[in-house]
């Protein structure tokens, strides 16, 4: 085994298998003949790659290791880093790119030719000063040459940007606790609340990996800053690859030490980051910056905005995304009613919880304007309220957001209040508020206190068709109810059983994991709590990894891999075409071997799930492989589908029946409170 093969952990492993992690854990324990780890730590082991698969091969688990897994396998276990390995492929893949046939004579040298010379080459290329760190060392190379060499065939496959973006979310995804992302949806509102067709040059001055920048559709220029020296260098990396624009990132304070002080850009988009007390108050209390008034040491996020508003050229537009205290705090009321004057802040719109992290508190964001020399205060704020659109709530996680209602909603009002100074009000969701009226002594910009409350759930007529769908769906409840169980012709009898993973073997089924992500715009995603609710798909794909998704067909059957609960969706003419989300297992049944019905029924079994699980962690994860389900012909199978569909629809119209009868209390709540129902008439 070469001394700089690449080392994969047991998540790993399960991934290049297709299986949960239990599985890889029972392998183990099962076969002598298993890798032994080569690093590691006792709980966390790692276990060369070549050794895994050629186990797996042996085993017949494994046909061929995809090339992207291969690399990223290679980039996780990077002698110096991921992240190092990710800054070492980011500058290859802009040759690549940039100059296919130097890649290909640097691909023809030995590992240590090309080590030597790559160095040199990148130096002298076009992108070189992208990122203000210098080139690494044909030492610091060594180690990545083995990397570069599939990342260079990677690009051949996918193209040099997606290669990135794969490596970098796969990268991401896998230390999800070491990264403060801003989501793709609030990222794209913020972009196009700033920025219209004009905006030639943006600045993020918190840019972390870079995913505001990358949704600015067609700026000239864009200009990053980020405390962190590797996110800033992957950041500059990102955007070098992601389009044509002039890209200058630099690993610094923004606040402490900023960049590019004298940097006047047509948009600003930041989502700083939140309750900083060791933000610079007591060195930058002189700051020029501090046009609108010296921010309390409690109030970092007001020294951002002002930094933001000091990098605008006259007339353009910074966004930012604030938490909600930021509107109300006491200490804060002073620049705010200093922005309002001036008329520097022209919206605070309030984005449903879960919207972005931190994912508890529903945040806001702000839109704001350098005022110009000679021009007049505006006499409105718009204020709008987005977490009250239905759904909004987040309720139902963050991967159940109406992203699109959201959006939507806020450039609605946001389109005419930017164009004339004032919109329509639309009560509940937005409205204009004179300026006036906000400079009490709170300043209090919190916008769900200044809108006027919106029509009880559409009023007593719409109630009233809740009510009568509620009643049609109680009486088909009825009719769907189960007759009596008879008893069994043989108690006790046990049929023949195989298993999922004998199955597969057979070529009767086929086993795929839910999660890739790839860009394919309109593409709804299955997710986990669409399966467990039986809900349509509500999720989106993932930004960036450029892995193909797996689509669903009619007749797939989807499991849900955690929590321990007995749940089998079939997969209807609705529901083909979208993605399969995260934590999900897709059975494919083989028409002439299996009935997907009778598939879906008995791997519902609550002693089959119980067998099939296991406890490593905190939650208990399922080992589709092992569930069992009895060897039938298909036309006893039939005979048991017809009976689980029939059960299907009977727990379809329950759910259906429950929410409606939420929706139904909660109107009447509502309209009572609200007046717009009488007592007499919520008595049915």
């Amino acid at each position: 085994m070469p001394d700089n093969a690449a080392e994969v952990t047991a998540a790993g492993i399960a991934r290049l298998a297709g299986v949960g992690r239990a599985a890889v854990s029972n392998w183990r324990r099962r076969h002598a003949d298993f890798p032994k780890p080569v690093g590691g730590t006792e709980t966390s082991p790692s276990f060369a790659l070549p050794e895994v698969e050629q186990w797996l091969r042996d085993q017949g688990k494994l046909a061929e290791v995809p090339l992207r897994e291969r690399v990223w396998q290679q980039l996780s276990g990077h002698p110096a880093g991921a992240v190092t390995g990710l800054v070492h492929a980011g500058r290859a893949l802009l040759l690549v790119r940039d100059d296919p046939d130097e890649w290909r004579r640097l691909a023809e040298l030995s590992d240590t030719a090309m080590a030597e010379r790559l160095p040199k080459v990148l130096d002298g290329s076009v992108h070189s000063g992208t990122v203000n760190t210098p080139a690494p060392a044909p030492a610091d190379f060594a180690a990545s040459v083995p990397l570069l060499r599939g990342v260079g065939e990677l690009a051949a496959e996918l193209g040099a940007r997606q290669t990135f973006e794969f490596l970098l979310g796969r990268h991401l995804d896998a230390n999800p606790r070491q990264y403060t992302l801003t989501p793709p949806g609030p990222a794209e509102l913020m972009a196009a609340l700033a920025l219209g067709p004009q905006a030639a040059s943006v600045l993020d001055p918190a840019c972390g990996t870079g995913t505001l920048l990358r949704a600015v559709p067609h700026a000239e220029a864009v200009y990053g800053q980020d405390a962190d020296p590797e996110l800033a260098a992957l950041a500059g990396l990102r955007l070098a690859l992601h389009g044509p624009a002039e890209v200058r990132t630099a690993a610094a304070d923004s606040l402490r030490a900023d960049a590019f002080p004298d940097l006047a850009v047509d948009a600003v988009l930041c989502h700083p980051p939140f309750n900083e007390r060791n933000w610079g108050h007591d060195e930058l209390a002189y700051d020029p910056r501090w046009e609108y008034g010296l921010p309390a040491r409690t109030e970092s996020e007001l020294a951002w905005v002002q930094h933001a508003l000091a990098r605008l050229r006259e007339g353009g537009t910074a966004v930012l995304l604030m938490p909600p205290a930021a509107a109300s705090r006491r200490s804060g009321r002073r620049i705010r009613a200093g922005l309002l004057r001036r008329g520097a802040l022209r919206a605070v719109i309030a984005l449903p919880a879960g919207a972005a992290p931190p994912y508890g508190i529903p945040l806001q964001l702000w839109v704001l304007r350098k005022p110009g020399a000679g021009s007049h205060p505006a006499p409105e704020l718009l204020l709008v309220d987005a977490a009250g659109l239905p759904g909004g709530d987040g309720g139902g996680g963050r991967d159940k957001l109406p992203w699109q209602a959201v959006q939507s909603a806020v450039l609605e009002a946001w389109a005419p209040f930017d164009r004339d100074g004032t919109a329509e009000e639309r009560p509940g969701v937005s409205r204009a508020v004179p300026v006036i009226e906000l400079l009490d002594d709170d300043v209090d910009l919190a916008p769900a206190r200044h809108l006027p409350p919106p029509a009880a759930a559409g009023g007593a007529d719409a109630l009233e068709a809740v009510r009568e769908e509620l009643g049609a769906t109680l009486r088909r409840t009825a009719e769907l109810t189960p007759p009596p169980a008879g008893p069994a012709p043989h108690p006790g009898a046990r049929l023949p059983l195989t298993t999922v993973g004998e199955l597969a073997r057979a070529g009767a089924l086929v086993l795929r994991s839910g999660g890739a992500g790839a860009s394919a715009p309109g593409v709804p995603v299955l997710t986990e709590q669409d399966v467990l609710s039986g809900t349509a798909p509500s999720g989106a794909l993932p930004d960036g990894p450029a892995e193909e998704p797996v689509l669903t067909e009619a007749g797939d059957v989807v499991v849900p891999v955690l929590g321990g609960g007995t749940v089998a969706r079939v997969v209807d003419a609705a529901t083909a075409g979208a993605a399969l989300g995260r934590n999900l297992q897709l059975l494919r049944p083989t028409p002439a071997a299996l009935d997907p019905w009778f598939l879906a029924g008995f791997l519902r079994g609550t002693a089959n799930n119980r067998q099939a699980s296991s406890y490593a962690t905190t939650a208990s994860r399922l080992d589709v492989r092992r569930l069992q389900l009895p060897r039938l012909p298909l036309a006893e199978q039939a005979r048991y589908g017809e009976r689980f569909r029939a059960l299907a629809a009977f727990e379809d119209a329950l759910r259906l029946a429950g929410r409606l009868g939420e929706q139904l209390v909660q109107g009447l709540h509502d309209g009572l409170t609200d007046g717009v129902v009488r007592p007499e008439q919520s008595g049915g």
